[in-house]
């Protein structure tokens, strides 16, 4: 009974394959570049499984990770935004990749702001979004986005 449920686990993995086109199983793989700060808890920068890349929420800090860069939301959106186009460069992807986004923003009320400067980055066919305001975000910032992308 025991290799029959693995045999069926097995034919049902390389169906599925057959589906999507991948050759082998997906498996995680840990991502990063020197593009971005380095990360600065116990997480990674980036994680790709399959076609997708999970990007961690990234938020203004300089190249160092010492200090927030710019004041305003839109400012900080803007370097976020930056950030995320380093990361997909260094995968080989461009914003046209992304798939979804979640921006957290510290008020609300810097929605237009940040939405301004998405914009900008975001021209024709844009992610799929969620925006949601938070009682803090690390390091004070105002604004942190995390995307989820996918190799074409």
């Amino acid at each position: 009974m025991f290799k029959k449920r693995i045999l069926m686990a097995l034919c049902l993995g390389i169906s599925a394959c057959a589906l999507t086109g991948c050759a082998v199983p997906a498996r995680k793989v840990v991502l990063s570049t020197d593009r971005i700060y380095q990360a600065i808890g116990p997480y990674s920068q980036m994680v790709g499984y399959g076609k997708h890349i999970y990007f961690s929420g990234l938020i203004a800090l300089n190249r160092e990770g010492t200090a927030i860069e710019g004041a305003t939301t839109a400012e900080q959106t803007r370097r976020v935004l930056e950030y995320i186009g380093e990361g997909l460069a260094s995968q080989g992807l461009s914003y046209d990749d992304v798939l979804s986004s979640t921006v957290y923003l510290q008020d609300l009320n810097d929605f237009a702001a940040m939405n301004a400067v998405y914009a900008e980055f975001f021209k024709k066919d844009p992610p799929a979004r969620s925006t949601i305001q938070v009682a803090r975000i690390p390091r004070d910032a105002r604004v942190e986005i995390a995307i989820v992308a996918a190799r074409r």
